[in-house]
């Protein structure tokens, strides 16, 4: 296969994925002798011609959009002040969170030249999230009932009018079920905040 023929091969990845990684370049380009090396050399030179752009290591897009580094982070999902922005609940401006339950360090990453908050999340809590439109993509979003779980669970500020808008909107059978999966101090924590909202 020639090198014009792995470019296009390459850029019809990237096409049909938002998010690509470099284990699916190289195995696109296994024909090749030293493939490690030349599918390395073939990302650096897209990277130098903007054709894509580095999500974080061995992610790679050609789209703007910092949120996509949720697939680099799975299992993953958007959540927290990001998914109550998302489910109009929220009118102050966030940054993308991920909450992932893989070992990996939290805090805030500069991707696309945007901040993005990881937070780190046990696996027993890896649920409540469906991937939802979002402009041309489909992305992982915690449903309300998990999202107002996880602010309660990591110890974030919810004011009054945000508050009012959930318990307008809220599916209480499935809070009660996702409640069952948490330590009895948030569960009481939970209910307690949305009864005295």
């Amino acid at each position: 296969m020639g090198k014009k023929k792995h470019i296009d091969s390459i850029k019809e990845l990237f096409e049909k994925s938002q998010v690509v990684d470099s284990r699916s370049i190289e195995r696109l380009i296994k024909s090749r002798e030293n493939v490690r090396q030349y599918h390395k050399q073939l990302i650096r030179n897209l990277l130098r011609q903007g054709r894509i752009k580095r999500l974080t290591k061995g992610y790679y897009t050609k789209e703007n959009d910092p949120s996509l580094a949720v697939y680099c982070f799975k299992p993953a999902y958007l959540g927290l002040q990001d998914a109550l922005s998302y489910h109009n609940l929220w009118e102050q401006e966030t940054i993308p969170v991920i909450l992932t339950s893989r070992r990996i360090r939290s805090g805030i990453r500069r991707i696309l030249d945007s901040n993005v908050l990881i937070r780190r999340i046990g696996k027993k809590y890896m649920f409540g999230y469906e991937n939802s439109q979002q402009d041309k993509y489909h992305l992982p979003y915690s449903d309300i009932e998990k999202t107002i779980i996880d602010m309660i669970h990591y110890n974030q500020n919810i004011n009054n009018e945000t508050l009012t808008e959930i318990k307008k909107r809220i599916n209480k059978q499935k809070l009660k079920t996702y409640l069952k999966k948490y330590p009895q101090k948030t569960q009481t924590k939970t209910l307690n905040t949305l009864k005295n909202s």
